[in-house]
């Protein structure tokens, strides 16, 4: 697998995730094709993240209900990313069924291979956003392996951070004035808030109303939480840092003409009897999150 720049290796650890529940007897999915995008990094990432997270206990004596004792372990990135895949997948299907997009759109694909094997109950065409070194290497490892048969896959290089990849998305076939569906999952917090919001105007400005976006966030505590510090860690030293939250994300998405809900894993919609840790209400302040997060351009 060719060279990978530190955040594209987040692909690695993704699909390094994703193979490890494949083999699960109580897989929340199936993703038989990850085993083979993994790669030596992949594996090394994931046994440090696995090192540095995992259930965490609290004590009611160090600081009330929910916050964490010094020493203990973060919660378990193996259960989030579970949960986030399983999730964006049942509202993806569910997305082309009901409402019947003809376009998903798929920022900073990485090694994910939805196209296929999710069993897309309408034709689209799914479009994969990534640079061209992500791409080539997913390319390599599967080969000729076919996409699923309702499916129209257009993989394209470029720099979601440069100027030109909206132009790249319209010659590769996207139509603006036409409704679509996309998904931003991995990524947010590798970009600064600035980065973040410029994305999110560009994909605003390319999404015709009625289009739907979702993204997975962490809370703007979670950047300084103490008991997420060793996780964060491993990406620091990865070359690839957490640099953005938000405790928001219903009120930044709304900046941007999107009507979003926000879900944490854990509750009644995204638990999959998973979720090992309490589930703070949104009112209670100072506490890390994680956010699935959806909504419909008005």
């Amino acid at each position: 697998m060719a060279p990978l720049d530190a955040i594209a290796r987040t692909s690695l650890l993704t699909a390094a995730l994703r193979a490890e529940e494949t083999r699960r007897p109580d897989r929340l999915y199936e993703d038989p094709l990850a085993a083979r995008l993994v790669g030596a990094l992949g594996g090394d990432l994931l046994g440090q993240v696995a090192d540095a997270s995992g259930p965490r206990d609290t004590d009611p004596g160090q600081g009330g209900p929910g916050r964490h004792v010094p020493g203990q372990k973060v919660p378990s990135t193996v259960d989030f990313n579970a949960i986030r895949t399983r999730y964006f997948d049942d509202y993806l299907l569910t997305q082309v069924r009901d409402g019947g997009y003809p376009q998903v759109v798929m920022v900073a694909a990485g090694m994910d291979t939805r196209a296929h094997r999710l069993p897309w109950p309408r034709a689209i065409e799914l479009f994969e956003l990534d640079r061209p070194g992500v791409l080539e290497a997913k390319e390599s490892a599967l080969g000729d392996e076919p996409v699923h048969q309702r499916v129209t896959r257009r993989p394209i290089g470029v720099d979601l951070l440069g100027p030109d990849w909206t132009d790249a998305l319209v010659a590769a076939g996207y139509r603006p004035e036409e409704p679509s569906l996309w998904l931003l999952e991995g990524l947010l917090y590798y970009l600064t808030d600035d980065e973040t919001r410029r994305l999110l105007s560009r994909v605003a400005d390319l999404t015709a109303p009625g289009s739907r976006i979702a993204a997975d966030m962490v809370s703007a505590t979670t950047l300084t939480a103490p008991a997420v510090a060793p996780l964060l860690e491993v990406f620091e030293r990865q070359g690839c840092p957490w640099l953005s939250g938000h405790d928001e994300p219903e009120a930044l998405f709304a900046e941007y003409g999107i009507e979003a809900e926000a879900v944490q894993p854990g509750e009644e919609s995204a638990h999959y009897g998973r979720w090992p840790d309490p589930v703070h209400p949104r009112h209670v302040p100072h506490v890390e999150r994680v956010f699935l997060v959806h909504g419909v351009r008005k």
